[in-house]
């Protein structure tokens, strides 16, 4: 499992969208990881997800991440 936060964020996100985001620049790909991790650790909801599937809840912070963007 990668440690760092650009390999985590791709990690958790689908292989389309995996995929798509491993072919954006290195800079945008650190700016959506940072954007990810701010959205693990300021949601709430995320928190209880967390507990019970820790790579449910950053598949799901990873979608908010990507929605925004659009």
């Amino acid at each position: 499992m990668p440690t760092d936060p650009v390999g985590r964020f791709l990690t958790a996100l689908d292989p389309h969208h995996r995929e798509a985001v491993s072919g954006r620049p290195r800079e945008e790909q650190e700016r959506l990881a940072a954007a990810w991790e701010r959205e693990l650790e300021s949601d709430t909801e995320l928190d209880s997800l967390d507990e019970l599937s820790p790579s449910a809840a950053e598949a799901e912070a990873a979608r908010r991440v990507l929605d925004r963007e659009r």
